[in-house]
């Protein structure tokens, strides 16, 4: 039997981390930048440790208003202290739990500007550094990030999106077009199986292009998020494939 990570990015107000935390294996925490405090943190590192489910950072521009998913004109520096005040944050409600960070994962429009933007990808990676040390990154397949995180020796997973569609450069369909998100569990098990057993994706001209994934995104602010995960894991298991 084959075993895969789903992840879903978690902590971000949507109050359904109880709901998903029983399908996924591993959860990217908003920690300060596009939502969270820590209050918010605590409660869903709680969660996630009643589950068994394993705990990542997902920091983000400093941009609540627009939920980090506008590219923001600030400075390498800013950016960086941004993102080390996340990580503090973050490391503070991990301390008083007792329990590891097994990943970092950029959000939003930070994610999609680090995987395209090696000058970007460095300021990230310099600001996670002393984070990271027994922990991963998840980056993107061909990605900015992926070439920095390596040049840095940091250990990286692939991440894919399993509800999200894809271009032929390997970035993700705009969410300001109709066909950004896979709604159909349906059509989200035949995507992400085709990754899992030919290590490629169809992308939405049709092509057929190299990808590699450790680990699988169901977003958790998608409408349908639960029922997703529901239909997909049991659809994984008739092929001998489960979530862990």
């Amino acid at each position: 039997m084959k075993s895969i990570d789903f992840n879903c990015d978690v902590g971000e107000g949507i109050e359904n981390e109880y709901l998903l935390m029983p399908f996924i294996s591993s959860c990217n925490i908003a920690c300060g930048g596009h939502y969270g405090d820590k209050n918010t943190i605590d409660k869903t590192i709680q969660l996630a440790i009643e589950n068994k489910v394993k705990i990542g950072a997902h920091p983000s521009f400093p941009d609540k208003e627009n939920f980090g998913r506008k590219i923001m004109n600030i400075s390498d520096d800013e950016l960086e202290k941004s993102i080390v005040f996340q990580m503090n944050l973050f490391e503070e409600c991990l301390q008083k739990k007792n329990v590891k960070m097994h990943h970092i994962k950029a959000h939003g429009a930070l994610y999609n500007l680090i995987a395209k933007d090696k000058k970007t990808a460095t300021v990230f990676v310099n600001a996670i550094k002393k984070y990271i040390k027994k922990a991963y990154v998840y980056v993107p397949f061909q990605s900015a990030i992926e070439e920095v995180a390596i040049e840095n020796n940091i250990k990286i997973k692939y991440e894919a999106f399993a509800d999200r569609n894809y271009n032929d450069d390997l970035s993700l369909v705009s969410r300001s077009k109709s066909n950004a998100i896979i709604y159909n569990p349906i059509e989200v098990y035949q995507h992400v199986l085709k990754m899992v057993q030919n290590n490629a994706v169809i992308t939405v001209s049709n092509s057929v292009i190299k990808i590699k994934a450790d680990t699988f995104c169901v977003h958790g602010d998608t409408k349908n998020a639960l029922e997703i995960l529901k239909e997909v894991t049991q659809m994984l298991r008739t092929q001998n494939i489960h979530i862990a």
